[in-house]
């Protein structure tokens, strides 16, 4: 790697801390819900808070998809955005609306008619998969609304709007939590409604945040689509979209079913792991948000700068992104640490719950380290480039081809504690770090995206 001062850059490091800090704060608003969650149901009964942190795995796997195609988007518009081509930059949101919508009905309707099929693929205790069913059905509604708006979410991110994206994903978050606590509860005379109530919740607050970017958008100096566009279908950028698309979907199912067999693998462990499993993710995707921001304002920053032609600043920005990386990595491996014994004092779980979130806690402070490296430069500098066919392979080769299998052996053959089951399933993360280094410095990411486009016709 080229000898660059990580630090040395104060346009980018101002740029970057512009747009990287207020998405950190939108993630961690976001798992804030979850955190929230977990604290009131497990503050009830432990059983709550296990079978809704199972049936929210679900979600999981289609933000994930959801996830892909807003990155495809993100990816298109921020060097269509550099080079000031704001219709073409209109086609691309049109393309991942329609996506997004698709994707959120087909969810909609598994989880509403479909729950308790659903809630069998992560646990055999049947009193989870009661609670997780009730969840699920209430919560299918949010997920028929989510879609959109993390689209819309997305393309104001894109035009450089962070702040206005940290603002609603608050005011939505602090609307979640209060009807939470009114819900769950019981307040102000109405009867307490455990997963239900957190999942009416969670419904009313995603109503909440499509009305408020539908509204947005429309403000001066915002974008919003089109009706021409979302029926008008250019030939040239479909292309280019799924050609970024379909790795980027790729990947996010490998690393989305890998990662929810996960969950799946601690919930046939036992309720005590099952358990721990789900404070133990809360506090990951706390600390996560760190490496999250940072991933989605670089690859902002440089597509804008490959978008306008200039190569030789993306690629010195990229090296530096690079090694903050490894900073943000050791960063989230030192909060991880400190965090634990606050947690330990107040979390409320059986004995043995306790023992195993202890050494989850452990193993996850080396995961964070990899988990951080390969977020920034795999999710945000390769896809940045459209370097978009290293992810999936990578996964195929680390968590399917190494962490998954261990953790079945462990988990159905050879009956390993949970803590080796859980490091089985960490491991995918700290040993791809050296490949996606090698990969880094072939600098197959350095480049231009766009295309010139007839401004009448939109073709090429």
């Amino acid at each position: 790697m080229e000898s660059v001062r990580t630090f040395s850059d104060r346009h980018l490091n101002k740029d970057l801390a512009r747009l990287a800090l207020p998405i950190a704060f939108q993630n961690l608003m976001l798992a804030m819900v979850a955190a929230a969650d977990a604290i009131m149901l497990g503050s009830i009964r432990q059983d709550a808070m296990s079978a809704v942190s199972l049936a929210t795995q679900l979600q999981f796997v289609q933000n994930m998809l959801l996830y892909s195609v807003v990155s495809a988007v993100s990816v298109l518009a921020a060097h269509y955005w550099g080079k000031q081509d704001r219709k073409t930059v209109d086609d691309i949101f049109a393309l991942g609306l329609r996506l997004c919508a698709a994707v959120s009905l087909v969810w909609f309707i598994g989880c509403e008619f479909f729950p308790v099929e659903l809630m069998t693929l992560f646990t055999d205790e049947p009193e989870l998969i009661a609670i997780g069913a009730n969840y699920l059905r209430i919560s299918a509604w949010s997920y028929l609304i989510t879609g959109i708006s993390q689209c819309y979410l997305c393309m104001i991110k894109n035009i450089g709007r962070t702040m206005t994206v940290a603002v609603i994903s608050t005011a939505t978050v602090l609307l979640n939590i209060l009807l939470n606590a009114v819900l769950i509860y019981g307040w102000f005379g109405i009867p307490p409604m455990e997963e239900r109530g957190a999942a009416t919740a969670t419904t009313i607050s995603r109503v909440f945040e499509l009305v408020s970017c539908l509204a947005v958008s429309y403000l001066p100096k915002y974008i919003h689509p089109s009706a021409r566009a979302l029926v008008r279908r250019p030939g040239f950028l479909a292309r280019d979209f799924y050609r970024i698309l379909l790795p980027l979907g790729g990947g996010a199912m490998l690393w989305t079913i890998g990662f929810t067999a996960y969950s799946a693998f601690m919930g046939h462990l036992g309720k005590d792991a099952a358990a721990a499993n789900s404070v133990a993710a809360v506090v990951r995707d706390l600390v996560c948000c760190l490496c999250n921001g940072l991933g989605t304002g670089a690859g902002v920053l440089l597509g804008y700068a490959l978008g306008r032609g200039d190569l030789k600043n993306g690629k010195l920005m990229g090296i530096r992104i690079c090694k903050m990386s490894f900073w943000c990595g050791g960063v989230s491996a030192v909060l991880m640490l400190a965090l634990t014994p606050g947690l330990m004092a107040v979390v409320d779980l059986t004995g043995e719950a306790r023992q195993h979130l202890l050494l989850f806690m452990l193993v996850l402070s080396f995961y964070m380290i990899g988990r951080a490296v390969n977020t920034i430069v795999i999710n945000g500098i390769f896809a940045a480039g459209g370097d978009t066919v290293f992810d999936p392979v990578s996964l195929a080769v680390t968590m399917w081809g190494m962490a998954i299998p261990l953790a079945v052996l462990g988990t159905f053959v050879f009956k390993w504690p949970p803590v080796a089951v859980y490091a089985m399933t960490c491991l995918d993360e700290v040993g791809k770090i050296p490949w996606v280094i090698l990969h880094f410095r072939k600098y197959k990411w350095v480049r231009d995206l766009t295309r010139e486009t007839d401004p009448q016709s939109g073709t090429v």
